[in-house]
């Protein structure tokens, strides 16, 4: 297929020849892929400045969505890729084979790191791209700690994300750190925490959360602004209408009076057995469990609160007519609950899901948000939505909701969040339009300041 790119795109392309280290903050849907395949393309082979490439992704993304691009396109024909994926060895094979571009996914990154360092001066990367950026937010995390021994020694360095502040602000210190040796926001995040934000929730002991100090998303945004920009969809695009709906489910007395009871006691009898929650965060799991219908028992099993969700999905795949529904869920129960109410539906596993999907062969598809929260095409399939269960991730439900609402979708999106009246479900819908505030300020603030 021939590339025809946007202005967007050219733009995007620009910017990473301009700055060897850099943040593309580029909405889902917008072809950052396609964008950077074409940089790395040309920085290896017309201007001769990059020899090796290595790509960093979800896994899925990994194993599909870099190669399914750089085939489709006639002008990445002649880019050879190396997937680092599978058993030690099939990796250790994949890393020595002579290649343009190297994928691996982001679980692996400590693993490739302890590899090479053991090869003498080992790391054999001039450029390092990160897809999905946002998913080193982390300071404490092995994959960040791991890779910023060595990214250091690549020439170029491009981060990916959509979603660059899923929690606010406090998210960005590692991802930049990553981009420029924190040159722009501190060479530590006890140093930056100290600068631009002061502790929100805590006790005698410890901080939870952070919240920025007065000017400070302003001051942070600007020290950003020279090597990472934004672009939204909407400002870029012709999209299709998208309408969120909000279902509301009601328990029956007798369920809301026993998940009140859960709430205030932190215990619950079943005849199958009991339910505990020893802390503040097991108790809002358990709510949630609650609010969608079933809950764990200790021993793994699950004992079933109630049906009314089920009930409001199956009104509305009965509404949608026929037309294919893309449903969203939390618990391995719900998996189980909603396959046995609508014994068609498909979980989301493989390739060949992704192309039965597509083609119209699959009625109802069920996805974790975790599992198909990027990189997927999906907008050939379908343009309904269900979230049967919501994340507390920003992050994970805009990745979930640009499966279908994405370039290519020709259809009205809808997606319906079936939220369980007086009950936790309300507070992480309210969290998620909360945390959409801040990261909007971040995109708007970094945004492309070129006409269309």
């Amino acid at each position: 297929m021939k590339y025809s790119p946007h202005k967007y795109q050219e733009l995007a392309e620009e910017h990473i020849y301009e700055h060897p280290r850099c943040g593309l903050f580029l909405e889902m849907g917008l072809g950052k892929t396609v964008v950077t395949l074409t940089a790395l393309y040309n920085l290896m082979y017309d201007r001769f400045e990059i020899g090796k490439a290595l790509v960093i992704a979800p896994l899925r993304v990994a194993e599909d969505t870099w190669s399914r691009e750089s085939e489709k396109w006639d002008h990445l024909q002649g880019l050879t890729i190396s997937k680092i994926l599978g058993t030690p060895t099939q990796r250790r094979r994949a890393l020595a084979r002579e290649a343009d571009i190297y994928i691996i996914n982001r679980e692996n990154v400590v693993w490739l790191c302890d590899e090479l360092s053991q090869v003498g001066d080992g790391w054999m990367f001039d450029a390092v791209v990160i897809d999905e950026l946002s998913s080193f937010k982390s300071p404490k995390a092995q994959r960040f700690r791991a890779l910023r021994k060595y990214i250091s020694r690549s020439s170029r360095v491009i981060g990916l994300t959509g979603t660059p502040a899923p929690n606010g602000l406090i998210d960005l210190w590692s991802q930049i750190y990553l981009l420029d040796g924190g040159e722009r926001l501190g060479k530590t995040i006890s140093g930056y925490r100290e600068r631009y934000f002061t502790p929100n929730q805590r006790n005698q002991t410890t901080i939870f959360n952070y919240k920025p100090k007065p000017e400070a998303e302003d001051s942070i945004n600007q020290k950003i602004s020279d090597i990472c920009i934004s672009m939204k969809a909407e400002d870029w695009l012709e999209l299709p209408e998208r309408i969120d709906s909000v279902q509301t489910v009601t328990l029956s007395p007798k369920e809301m009076a026993a998940y009140e009871k859960f709430e205030r006691e932190q215990y619950i009898q079943f005849i199958e057995g009991e339910v505990t929650a020893a802390t503040a965060a097991a108790l809002t799991g358990k709510l949630l469990q609650f609010s969608n219908g079933a809950m764990y028992l200790g021993n793994g099993d699950y004992v079933k609160t109630s049906d009314k969700k089920l009930d409001m999905l199956e009104e509305l795949v009965e509404a949608a007519n026929g037309k294919p529904v893309l449903c969203f869920y939390s618990f391995r129960h719900d998996l189980e609950r909603i396959k046995e109410r609508f014994p068609n539906a498909r979980k989301l596993e493989s390739s060949q899901d992704i192309s039965d999907w597509n083609n119209g062969e699959i009625s109802m598809l069920l996805a974790h948000p975790a599992g198909a929260g990027h990189g997927l095409n999906l907008q050939a399939g379908g343009h309904i939505i269900v979230w049967f269960g919501l994340t507390w991730s920003l992050e994970l439900y805009q990745q979930a909701n640009a499966r279908l609402y994405r370039q290519g979708q020709t259809e009205r999106v809808i997606i319906h969040h079936l939220i369980t009246e007086g009950t936790v479900d309300q507070q992480v819908l309210a969290s998620l339009q909360g945390k959409t505030e801040v990261q909007d300020d971040l995109m708007e603030s970094l945004k492309v300041k070129y006409g269309r």
